[in-house]
């Protein structure tokens, strides 16, 4: 049954596939990502379809489904991973983080899979369980450019509703030196995050470590603060 699920959502992406949107898909990435070439809102269509066929199942069911999808590596697959964990938020528990980390280190290997899987499934959980906010710390250590990522865009989303202010300027704190461009910029669109409900308290941050973050950091935490203070924050 769960190899079905998986080979059947599959089959019926690659049936609505185009070649064009495959290779118009690999245009966001620089690494090579493999793409079957299904338009976003088909894909969501289709997950959502496909999702109504094993929602009987419990969750641990459900998340071996979810893992077999990711390891397909195929990127749509991995967009449908991230919806059907995330259809189980209600039943979530903090083991559950886990089984969410493994999938993060060993099969996360683009922006837009880590993003769509950390904003909300991860942002879930974090916000159920805030304790586990210091796994996401020493994430920030990792060696693993995504993992790293992953560590800052797991919080936007609560970063968006005034949420974990500090933590994230601890996680901040330890990425604010990276030299990966997809790191920079996952912490300054956390930062960013942050500015809705803190505004001159990630301004002061800003202002404070602008001699050492990296300017790719720095123009994604102050995009939505007023002209002016963007001014005095891109001033060398």
């Amino acid at each position: 049954m769960k190899i079905d699920a998986v080979e059947n959502i599959k089959g019926a992406l690659e049936a609505i596939a185009t070649e064009q949107n495959r290779i118009s898909g690999q245009r966001f990435f620089k690494e090579n990502v493999v793409i079957i070439g299904a338009k976003s809102s088909d894909l969501r269509e289709l997950s959502k379809k496909h999702y109504q066929l094993v929602k009987h199942l419990t969750k641990q069911e459900i998340f071996k489904i979810s893992e077999q999808l990711w390891q397909t590596g195929v990127l749509e697959l991995s967009f449908v991973a991230s919806d059907w964990s995330l259809a189980r938020k209600k039943e979530f528990e903090k083991s559950d983080f886990e089984i969410f980390e493994s999938w993060v280190s060993r099969y996360i290997n683009n922006w837009a899979s880590c993003d769509t899987f950390c904003n909300h499934t991860m942002g879930e959980i974090v916000v159920k369980f805030p304790e586990l906010i210091e796994r996401l710390k020493v994430w920030a250590t990792s060696d693993n450019r995504w993992v790293k990522r992953a560590a800052a865009v797991s919080l936007i989303i609560p970063a968006r509703h005034g949420k974990f202010l500090h933590d994230i300027f601890e996680i901040a704190d330890i990425l604010l030196l990276d030299k990966d461009d997809m790191v920079q910029k996952g912490y300054g669109w956390m930062l960013k995050s942050a500015s809705n409900a803190y505004q001159k308290e990630v301004f002061d941050y800003v202002m404070k470590n602008k001699s050492v973050m990296p300017r790719t950091a720095l123009r994604y935490a102050i995009e939505k603060m007023p002209a002016e203070l963007k001014q005095a924050a891109m001033k060398k």
